[in-house]
Formats: structure tokens, sequence, C-alpha cells
């Protein structure tokens, strides 16, 4: 049995999910569709089965999001395999290079499977077989794409063009197409010769490095160097920032599948979306007779073809009378849009940015290798803030120029170090850190601790932080 090494592309922004998917924490992690992530769920169904044997996950993310990726993974029992950090976006082209040269070190005849993170496929028995009719395309040295059956005139997605005559085993490709105006995508669809682009591909790492050598030569050198040059830091491997540099932004499709003629796409027909904007999560959701979706928290009285969603179990939306709408409701923002703009909620943030809206590209809760925290109230000289700090969780050995800190904790058992003395402190108790003075916190136990911290101070921000120690390496 061939074993398949998954590779996880998870460094994306996801803007068109505004205001749930926002760049500090993207539309992959959260929890879009079910009890689980979009990661998560990505990782799981590329996972061993009866007919099919994956090795560990390789995950390309960023840094900021190495910890987040790690965490995901523990939480439903996999353990994480090697996460590669790009220092900075350069697209699918680079990212997948990077990952077929990092498996071939380890494995010469790896057979990679690539995904992108924030796809929903439900039916992960049928995707198995999708890969099992692909693996002896694989073994011939093709390259193997998976394409959805289209079940609409999408304009959101690009396509490929299957060759007449060919078998439903592995389909040769004609070519890749762009996304279409809604005419030409009502013609495809007719025609039964295309089908949707996924963005997900299969292959032997030798014969992609090997395709990136002929179609785009270019990329190769200063790839090679990333990973050569790179640096192991905990239980990430960080790519060379300089070599890394070098390469171009260019998506895979553009750099080397527009060119390759040795290509083949499965046909999949048993459900799958890429979320791309809110009306793609509608069309998976759950609705009543009128078309409605709703999450918890949230209420449709005489609404039709709309989506209701709030993230907060505090705040309760409800819809009225509302027809092809949709409202996003979040702590902090709250969008309502025409089912018919979904694809342009990406040019909201533009304008947010441009307006310095925090918002744009904040979520509420700022999420850190030993938990999470989430502001509460912020005035000119306070800031109210609840901190998560998971089991083992620790913060750095840190002191402030511009603030105090008084720690109320509510949940759990903190550990607190102020200069030279080290106490525990216990629900319902408090303790004050003045300014400049030596601090840190820690959970030693075996649940979760919870506090409030009320900052005061001339300086609320981020960056008046002096770490001394800290036992995940951030500088």
């Amino acid at each position: 049995m061939t074993e398949l090494t998954p590779i996880l592309l998870a460094g994306g922004s996801g803007t068109r999910l505004w205001p749930l998917s926002r760049q500090s924490y993207p539309k992959q992690f959260s929890n879009v569709m079910g009890e689980y992530s979009l990661f998560q769920q990505c990782a799981m169904r590329l996972t061993s089965s009866s007919e099919l044997r994956f090795a560990p996950h390789i995950t390309l993310t960023n840094t900021s999001f190495r910890f987040i990726v790690g965490d995901q993974l523990n939480s439903i029992g996999l353990e994480p395999g090697p996460i590669l950090i790009e220092p900075e976006g350069r697209n699918t082209a680079p990212a997948i290079l990077a990952a077929s040269l990092f498996a071939l070190k380890r494995d010469p005849d790896a057979t990679l499977i690539v995904a992108p993170s924030d796809h929903v496929i439900p039916d992960h028995k049928a995707f198995h077989k999708a890969i099992c009719r692909g693996l002896d395309a694989v073994s011939e040295g093709r390259i193997v794409t998976f394409g959805i059956t289209p079940t609409r005139p999408e304009t959101g997605y690009g396509y490929l063009q299957l060759a007449k005559g060919s078998v439903e085993e592995a389909v040769d490709l004609v070519r890749f197409v762009e996304k279409p105006n809604r005419d030409r995508a009502n013609e495809m669809l007719e025609t039964g010769e295309y089908l949707w682009n996924s963005g997900i591909f299969m292959f032997r790492a030798s014969d992609m490095i090997s395709a990136f050598e002929t179609h785009a030569p270019d990329i190769v050198g200063p790839v090679k160097n990333a990973i050569d040059n790179g640096q192991q830091d905990l239980d990430f491997f960080r790519l060379d920032a300089d070599a890394w540099e070098l390469c171009q932004d260019v998506s895979i499709d553009y750099a080397i599948m527009e060119h390759s003629k040795n290509l083949v796409a499965v046909p999949f027909s048993a459900g799958w979306s890429d979320l791309g904007d809110w009306g793609s999560v509608l069309l998976e959701m759950d609705k009543d007779e009128q078309g409605v979706g709703l999450s918890d928290n949230a209420l449709s009285i005489d609404c039709r073809d709309t989506l209701l969603r709030s993230e907060s179990e505090s705040l309760q939306v409800v819809g009225l009378g509302l027809e092809n709408i949709i409202a996003i409701a979040m702590p902090d923002a709250v969008l309502i849009a025409n089912k018919d703009r979904a694809q342009d909620v990406k040019s909201v943030i533009q304008t947010l940015k441009q307006r310095n809206v925090l918002q744009a590209e904040t979520f509420p809760k700022d999420h850190r290798p030993w938990g999470w925290f989430e502001t509460l109230v912020i005035k000119g000289r306070f800031q109210v803030k609840r901190i998560f700090v998971k089991p083992g969780g620790a913060l750095s050995l840190q002191s402030h120029h511009h603030r105090s800190e008084h720690w109320i904790v509510v949940e759990g058992t903190a550990k607190v170090t102020v200069d030279e003395q080290i106490k525990l402190v216990t629900e319902g108790q408090s303790i004050y850190i003045p300014l400049g003075a030596v601090h840190r916190m820690e959970n030693p136990g075996k649940v979760p601790m919870v506090l409030i911290e009320v900052q005061t101070g001339a300086y609320l921000g981020e960056d008046d932080i002096i770490r001394y120690e800290d036992i995940y390496s951030r500088n």
C-alpha cells in the first residue's frame, strides 16, 4: 500500500469571511462548519483508513500561526508532523516546491497530496476512494488534480477542461480555465467537459521537482536554498528568510499546471466547497423551508434566503422580514450585506484598513502559545482583559515601562512571580504587579486558568514588553 504524505497549506488569510476570518486568525482555524476548525477537519480526512495509509502531516504556515497549528492538531489527538514556517507569503508554487524538497530529503520515494486547509469535504470515505482512483496515474509519473463535478454555473472558481473520450479513473486534462463570466460558466456547465478546480493535487515529490526544473527553474534555486539554510526552532522548521525573499510570488496553477503535459484529473462529486464567501457557507448549511441558515443565538422571523450568524453567546441576532441578506455578528464587528455581494467583502477590508480600523485585521481574541486573551474594555489610561492560560502554559518573564497590572483569578490557580516573590493565587484572589516589576504568570494545574487583568498607565500597547525568559523562544 502506497504511503501518502499530506501537505496542509495553512497560511492564508480568508478575507472574504470577514469579520469571522481576519489576518490575525483566519478562517482555517475557525469553526466555520461544525465542532472542529476547517484545519482540523482537513487533517482528520487525511489520516489512515482501511484503504489508505498516511504519513504524519507536513504543514506550511507563517510564524503567527505556528503554535495554533500544533495546538489544534494535539487537541484532536493527532501528533503534529513537521511544521514549515514561511517567512512571508509567496503563494502556492514556492510553498508546494518547498514541501516537495523537504519530503524528498526524508523519503526519496515520497508521494504527496497537497490540500488547502480551509475547504469542506464532508464525505471522507468518498474522498479516500477518489484518492485511490488517482494512485495508478501518480505511479506512472503523472500529476493528479482533483476536479469537482459542477452543480451550478459558478463564477468564483477556476475550471478544468477534460479531454473527450477519457476514462473515469484518471481523466486526461486539456487545460486550466480562469474564472469565467456567467454566460461562459453556463456554456461550460452544459458541455459536461469541465470540472471545478479544487486546488488539491497528488504527485511524487521527485516528479513535482522535475516539473519546476522544466517550467519554473527560477523558483528552484531560492526555494532549495531556503530549505538547505533553514533552521530548526523548537518543533518548527523555519525556511531561510533571505533565500525565501528571492522567490517569485506565483500560484502553482500559473507556474506549473498550465504548462505541464502530464496532468490528469480525478472527478469528485460527493460534496466539496472552498467556503470562499458567506454565500458558499450558506449553501453548505442546514436551512429551513425558506432557505434561512441560522447559528446558535440567531432568530429568523419571516426571512428568506438569508444567513444569520452570531459568534458571541451574549449577542442575539434577530432578522425580521429579510431576504437575500447576510448578517454576521462578532463581539467587535458586524457585517450586513446583500448575498449577491458576498464576493465583494474583500474590498470592505481594504476600506477599513485605509481608515485604520483595528477590526480590519485583528481578531477579538489574541491567540498565544500559552492560550489567549481578549480585551473587554479599553480607555485612555486603563484596559481590562480576560486571559485564558491552558494547563502547563506560562507567559514570558517580563516587565513594562508604562503600565502596572492587577490580576484577579476567576478560574483555576495561577503561579505568579513578582520580582523575587513566587506565590499561588487561587480562584477569587488577586495580586498587584507594580510598574517596572519583573513578573510571570503560569498555570501549574491540570485545568485551564482564567483571570481578569486590569492595566493602568500612560501607554497600554502590546509592544510595551521586555522579555527576559520565554519557554516558547519568542524574541
